[in-house]
């Protein structure tokens, strides 16, 4: 294994790493958590691949602490996880499971005791099943029962948590829960599921308003972003291309940093609210981006449907996601452009000059599906080059001038990847689904070396 190499990042730099409750935790059953929209969808036959579900995962629920001490060993500044909304609150309102706010005080506490910052996500996708079946996110009173949700939590924990992100991926959850039906709650409408994303956005102003009326600071989102790039300088693919770009990615960001939608996007947008795009933009600490890679978008063609993960979305849409070639790509088959990551820091800096707050990088990393060999090392260098050439394109954002505090490697361990299971490992430690056996893998190791460097100043 080489040891990184690397112009330093400043000695301030937080590193972290991240995981979401229903990917890890397991007890699905136990203590009083309530079901939700993943448990529902999980249940549904050809939902998953292979029909893994997240009933045990990695049995966080029951191995936190074996997990905080790996983290400890690691040597990470901060831990981004999600809380399971479910597990606070069965129903999605009203009384508080006790249960699951003890499970939450145990984590964090230790976290503390570890040296660790806790920074966690209120909110990864797994809606309450009672919410989820009275319409979800496309009824706005789940947003409104999310700001109750964030009052209870910013109560409790305001004391003990530096840094808090309200949701996480509100476009995936919208374009894939809603709009194409590859993950929970497996809707496809199309372009009648963005009232969900303006309903995500509101839930998130709702969050922000609701932790700093209990005293809580240090706040922001996890957005998911990925530069868009046209298939060709033919009109058709720079409209379709650009069109994309509205709802992939400045839907998400521009109400928040604006206070305003992409103007291109009125046509599809329901009627918003008085007041609404002012509580989606209240003021935040940062901003989180999540970024893996970026997107090859034309125009639909009479044989070429838009693809997201392997899965054929509906051929009738406005654009299509097209084959980037010529790059590596992960186990999952996502082309590996660390440049694309440098232009899409740099452009978001272009695209709000002085509305942007400082950036963390949230989410970043690579499926490779390397497991222990016959000595029991996990041999992972592809994810180790993944990473590293990433790192190297963040410093050149920052050298460019972009204000980036930290970076949160995704993930912390192999766990449910959601519709394909546990098909896929991210992880900087190998799990064995079977046994609950954690290894580390090399990249483990490179990280735990690369930010022993950084805090040492080399």
């Amino acid at each position: 294994m080489v040891k990184p190499t690397f112009p330093p990042f400043p000695r301030d730099f937080v590193w972290g790493v991240s995981t979401a409750s229903y990917q890890i935790e397991g007890a699905v059953n136990e203590d009083g958590r309530g079901p939700s929209s993943w448990d529902a969808f999980v249940a549904e036959p050809g939902r998953i691949v292979n029909g893994d579900t997240g009933n045990v995962a990695c049995d966080h629920y029951h191995r936190y602490r074996e997990d905080t001490q790996l983290m400890k060993e690691l040597g990470v500044d901060a831990y981004r996880f999600s809380f399971s909304w479910s597990r606070i609150q069965p129903g999605g309102s009203g009384p508080v499971n006790a249960a699951g706010l003890d499970f939450y005080d145990r984590l964090v506490d230790g976290l503390l005791e570890a040296g660790i910052a806790p920074s966690p996500t209120l909110f990864h996708w797994d809606t309450p099943l009672e919410l989820e079946q009275a319409g979800g996110w496309l009824n706005r009173d789940t947003a409104e029962r999310f700001g109750e949700y964030a009052q209870i939590l910013g109560r409790h924990f305001a004391d003990r948590i530096p840094r808090w992100i309200t949701i996480n991926e509100p476009v995936v959850l919208t374009m894939l829960g809603y709009g194409a039906g590859i993950q929970a709650p497996g809707l496809s409408l199309g372009f009648d599921a963005l009232p969900a994303a303006h309903h995500l956005l509101l839930a998130h102003g709702l969050g922000v308003q609701a932790l700093r009326s209990q005293g809580a600071g240090n706040i922001g989102i996890a957005n998911n972003h990925a530069v868009t790039w046209p298939a060709s300088q033919n009109e058709e693919d720079l409209q379709a291309a650009g069109l994309y770009d509205n709802i992939a990615n400045w839907i998400f960001a521009d109400p928040i940093l604006t206070g305003a939608y992409p103007e291109e996007l009125t046509p599809f947008l329901p009627p918003i609210p008085d007041g609404d795009l002012a509580t989606i933009s209240t003021p935040i600490d940062w901003y989180g981006i999540n970024s893996y890679n970026p997107t090859l978008v034309g125009a639909p063609t009479s044989d070429d449907a838009a693809l997201i993960d392997g899965h054929v979305l509906d051929s009738a849409l406005p654009f299509s996601l097209r084959e980037l070639e010529g790059y590596p790509r992960t186990d999952f088959d996502w082309p590996v452009v660390p440049e694309a990551f440098t232009e899409l820091l740099v452009g978001f800096k272009e695209r709000y000059g002085d509305k942007l707050p400082p950036l963390f990088i949230t989410e970043n990393g690579a499926a490779i599906n390397d497991v222990p060999d016959a000595d029991g090392w996990v041999k992972d260098q592809r994810r180790i080059d993944y990473t590293d050439s990433h790192l190297h394109a963040l410093k050149a954002a920052m050298d460019a001038g972009v204000d980036v505090r930290g970076y949160f490697h995704w993930s912390l361990m192999d766990n449910f990847e959601w519709a394909v299971g546990f098909s896929q490992r991210f992880g900087l430690i190998h799990v064995d689904y079977q046994t609950q056996k954690r290894t580390p893998k090399d990249s483990f190791y490179w990280y735990q070396e690369l930010i022993k460097q950084n805090k040492a100043g080399a």
